[in-house]
């Protein structure tokens, strides 16, 4: 029986899983309620796609707010607006399925024939699905058009594509067929309906321009011609685009952006260009203001008509944090201060926005350093926070990549400049809560740096796809998962009335209306009392109001202690800025002190050199001084010299003449003196 039920074709799969879950089998049901064994949220869900697929689109009249249980059912079924039958038929069985993955082996006096084979509208040339070496239980055979035969899981499945995937919660490489892009990682990705666009990248050092898209429907990769458009009438020449990696590519009305990004000569700002996909021409979008330094590794989130970017690396290897905005209905830039601790500097960091007004952003490097850090910004108090993470938080990591998926942000890839990250995570961004939705084993292209992460959306459910990256080798790979969280699946149905692909809670509007706190702000509040699809003891109008009324007490009450926590937080902060208007006083009278003991020292050095000058000319002059007595000691010394000279020739004169006297005293008679009568009379 569970083969045959597994094999069962959509309307009669509907009705079978519907019999079970406690809804009639039968296109008219009589009995519209569902046994107990589901939650509350589960069983307001399955209510309102079994009336959308049987039904239609809801047009009852609006229940009385006095009567809970009906209204959440009507809210429900409204939200669901036009959605088509088949889509609320899948979502129904897919939620069926996530809830008790064996109800069809439980089933019983099912009336409808088993469908023990299907034929399969697909390429003959392809190779089955590999599934990275995992196995999966509740295996089905399924015989393709060539023969071969394939195994999947008791998952829906569609003839073509992405939709040949049925394992949830695990990466699948399918079958892909056309010219492959050749391997790179940095590069950007983007999904535009069908189909996943691949730009630039880097590939043994040298930075890519290409252009490649990825049908999702077919598999198939083709490449697209870059073309510059030009201002003349003349059709634009084909021209390479300059290459560059770890920039951002972003879908924008018919076109997609390419944002910043390293290339080999880099410009001074950053500069964006655009890709029209209908000419399939690229162009150089002009903006106003004053642009961004030229970065790459960047995030770029878009919010409404706004991107934002933060971070980076520039071309002297510089990192950053901070943050721009560009307007792309003025396509002004614009610089934000904001207040708080921001982020460290780092790239190859991933960045999402959760209600429109919360900036994630998550890991990234530096130089020498990863990080696991989650920082949040308020894009309309424009405040920076660091939040506190719950669940089991991923370690640190840089080059990962990651989307959102309703309230949920998947994370995949990175690394820490040793080795590549084999887990992929998900964090809730509501509660702030990380858990593992899957491991790779070995050195898989998962587990790189440098991959890109795309959602698409194949027949109303999402798919992640992974493409490229590094880890030792250039990687060209598409893998692709398909996300089961039950908190995905709610989110989406949170996010209003689109068509074919999202349903809402209906509690969250009940509640809105039921309570408003003392700021005017709508408060959502959880009725985990609240079992609107019980057919015994309903609870009356009065006990919810009561237990909203509690609620509310404690809420009222946790304000006022956080108020009360606020006012000592600011005493202890004015108490903080006296003591540092003390130090600052004292630190300045410090200041004074030490500036006039300096001016007392500069005085005395100026006194000193005087002092020495003024002994140096003493002693000079009575250096001169003693060195005159002395010329004049020689000088009369020099005479004395020449008188003692000239009494001694005197003297010497004086005894020749008295010598030759003694001829002429012989000629007159007289005789010569002896030797001792000279003497005496000298």
């Amino acid at each position: 029986m569970a083969g045959a039920i597994s094999g069962l074709a959509y309307p009669d799969r509907f009705y079978a899983a519907a019999a079970y879950a406690g809804f009639e089998g039968s296109p008219n049901p009589s009995n519209k309620d569902v046994v107990s064994r589901f939650s509350n949220d589960t069983a307001l869900i399955l209510y309102a796609l079994y009336q959308q697929a049987t039904v239609g689109r809801c047009n009852v009249p609006k229940p009385s707010l006095w009567n809970p249980v009906e209204l959440g059912k009507w809210r429900s079924w409204q939200q669901l607006g036009n959605m088509v039958s088949t889509e609320a038929m899948r979502l129904f069985v897919k939620i069926l399925e996530e809830e008790e993955p064996g109800w069809f082996s439980r089933a019983s006096n099912s009336s409808l024939e088993p469908v023990t084979d299907v034929q399969m509208n697909h390429n003959s040339n392809v190779e089955p699905i590999i599934e990275n070496g995992n196995s999966f239980a509740e295996i089905m055979t399924i015989t393709a058009e060539n023969g071969g035969v394939m195994e999947t899981q008791d998952k829906d499945f569609v003839s073509e594509g992405l939709g040949l995937v049925v394992v949830y919660d695990q990466w699948i490489s399918p079958p892909i067929t056309g010219q492959h892009p050749k391997g790179r990682y940095e590069h950007a990705a983007a999904v535009v309906e069908d189909k996943m666009y691949i730009h630039g990248g880097n590939h043994n050092g040298r930075y890519l321009s290409d252009l490649h898209v990825l049908d999702l429907r077919s598999c198939t990769w083709s490449k697209v011609e870059d073309k510059i458009g030009s201002k003349s009438v003349e059709p634009p020449s084909t021209v390479n685009i300059i290459p560059c990696a770890g920039h951002s590519l972003i879908p924008w009305e018919d076109k997609l952006l390419s944002i910043a990004g390293h290339t080999k000569d880099s410009s001074e700002t950053i500069e964006v260009k655009t890709f029209d996909l209908q000419t399939g021409t690229w162009s150089t979008l002009k903006t106003y203001g004053k642009a961004p330094v030229a970065r790459g590794g960047q995030s770029v989130t878009l919010v409404g008509t706004i991107l934002v970017i933060f971070g980076g690396q520039d071309a002297m290897r510089t990192f950053w944090n901070d943050l721009h905005i560009l307007d792309l209905k003025t396509l002004t830039w614009d610089e934000i201060d904001p207040v708080g601790v921001p982020p460290s500097p780092r790239s190859g960091h991933a960045a999402a926005v959760h209600a429109e007004r919360y900036l994630l952003i998550f890991g990234g490097g530096s130089h020498a350093t990863c990080f696991n850090d989650l920082h949040v910004f308020d894009l309309q108090t424009m405040e920076w926070s660091r939040p506190r993470q719950q669940g089991e938080l991923p370690t640190p990591r840089a080059g990962h990549a990651g989307v959102t998926v309703g309230e949920n942000w998947f994370i995949v890839g990175g690394g820490d400049n040793k080795s590549g990250e084999s887990k992929t995570v998900v964090l809730n961004m509501s509660t702030l809560t990380w858990s593992v939705v899957t491991s790779v084993e070995g050195r898989v292209p998962l587990a790189t740096e440098g991959l890109s992460l795309v959602v698409g959306s194949i027949n109303g459910e999402d798919i992640l796809i992974s493409f490229g990256g590094y880890n030792g080798r250039y990687n060209n790979e598409v893998n692709v998962l398909k996300p089961s969280h039950k908190s995905t699946l709610q989110s989406k149905m949170i996010e209003g009335p689109v068509p074919d692909s999202v349903v809402t809670n209906p509690t969250r509007d009940l509640e809105s209306e039921l309570d408003v706190d003392q700021e005017g702000k709508v408060r959502e509040i959880a009725m985990d009392n609240f079992e609107p699809m019980k057919s015994k003891g309903e609870e009356t109008g009065e006990h919810i109001l009561a237990m909203l009324k509690a609620e509310k007490e404690e809420l009222e009450s946790s304000l006022h202690d956080e108020k009360l926590l606020s006012v000592q937080l600011k005493q202890e902060l004015a108490d903080a800025e006296s003591r540092d208007t003390d130090l600052y006083k004292e630190l300045q009278s410090v200041r004074g002190q030490l500036a006039s003991e300096q001016s007392r020292c500069f005085k005395l050095e100026g006194k000193k050199p005087l002092t020495v000058f003024l002994n140096q000319q003493v002693d000079v002059a009575e250096l001169r001084q003693k060195v005159q007595v002395m010329e004049t000691l020689e000088r009369e010394l020099e005479l004395l010299k020449r008188q003692k000279a000239a009494s001694e020739q005197a003297a010497l004169n004086s005894k020749q003449r008295q010598g030759s006297g003694g001829l002429w005293g012989w000629l007159a008679g007289s005789s010569p003196q002896s030797d001792d009568e000279a003497e005496s009379l000298i």
